[in-house]
């Protein structure tokens, strides 16, 4: 089977992870109980997810100066990730984030991240100019929304003038221009993201999720050009909407988290993978899906995210997919 060649422009951001069973209040001084450091960020974490599934991945963002910088590109070269795109910014240090993670026995573990895009904000449309004819190497183009928007705009302006698919993972949370979405093959809101992309609210409890309210948002952001709008529900799995149908995958039930941090992430890599190598789309959800419950048992962003070989031993009714 041929692997799909994926171009990722996106974010790198070293993870500080404090886990800690009560979340201070204002002037309150709490003890933790332990501290990790894990290499990040929502563009190298899709990248080495669809590198560690099989991709041919390139990656194209700016990192500092700074042991940063040279440890999280490290990462993405042990994945096999080609590297020679990523761009320094001398003077700005490259990202970070301090990641809060309570613990409570009994509970499900929740975060709480503060992301500081340090030279991920420094790179440029003049950084992207290569790809204007680049880009038609490319089977599939994945961007975020940890780089400036005038930069995702420049990229998807390319991918769509070449006809290769764009899927946007609009995270985190910002406004998007309408000539944005017009280029878009999938966005990928989580329900909060969609809610403010387009005012509507989206309820779901447990496994049980609002179809009409899933409908009404995705049509608005449907009209706006994007073709396929994918939103992930938490609990309640994700939902894949266009203009002829809605789709709801279920979330993998009865899994242990440690650490939710990377399951977006992860998500979307194996989803932008299945599709990639031919998946029809119920069976790239229900990818995507496994494949982020096996990220959430683990701690740490990049660490966390497993290999094709992981997921096939867990859930091998995936193997006649990748022969």
């Amino acid at each position: 089977m041929k692997k799909p060649k994926i171009l990722v422009v996106g974010s790198f951001v070293m993870d500080q992870i404090a886990i800690t069973e009560i979340i201070p209040n204002e002037g309150q001084t709490v003890l933790g109980k332990s501290f990790h450091r894990a290499p990040g960020g929502k563009g190298a974490n899709q990248a080495v997810q669809m590198a560690r599934l099989g991709a041919d991945v390139t990656v194209v963002g700016k990192l500092g100066c700074d042991s940063n910088g040279q440890e999280m590109r490290a990462v993405c070269e042990k994945a096999g990730i080609d590297t020679s795109h990523i761009l320094y910014d001398e003077e700005t240090a490259s990202g970070c984030s301090v990641i809060l993670l309570e613990e409570r026995p009994g509970m499900s573990v929740k975060n709480r991240i503060l992301v500081i895009p340090g030279a991920n904000m420094a790179i440029t449309t003049q950084d992207v100019a290569f790809l204007e004819e680049g880009i038609a190497a490319y089977d599939l183009v994945v961007l975020q929304l940890e780089i400036p928007i005038e930069v995702n705009l420049r990229v998807a302006q390319y991918a769509r003038k070449k006809n290769i698919p764009v899927m946007l993972n609009a995270a985190p949370s910002a406004p998007l221009p309408e000539e944005l979405l017009a280029c878009l093959t999938y966005l990928s809101p989580n329900e909060h993201e969609a809610e403010d992309l387009t005012g509507i609210a989206i309820p779901h409890a447990g496994t049980e999720v609002d179809a009409k309210a899933v409908r009404v948002a995705a049509k608005i952001l449907l009209e706006k050009g994007v073709e396929s709008v994918l939103i992930t529900l938490g609990s309640a799995g994700a939902a894949l909407v266009t203009k002829e149908n809605l789709m709801f995958s279920p979330a993998v039930q009865g899994v242990q988290v440690v650490d939710p941090t990377a399951a977006g992430d992860s998500f979307i890599g194996a989803f932008c993978v299945a599709i990639s190598f031919g998946f029809d789309t119920k069976s790239a959800l229900r990818f995507a899906n496994h494949t982020a419950a096996i990220t959430v048992t683990q701690l740490g962003a990049m660490p966390s995210l497993p290999k094709l070989e992981d997921v096939l031993a867990a859930y091998p009714e995936f193997r006649e997919c990748f022969q």
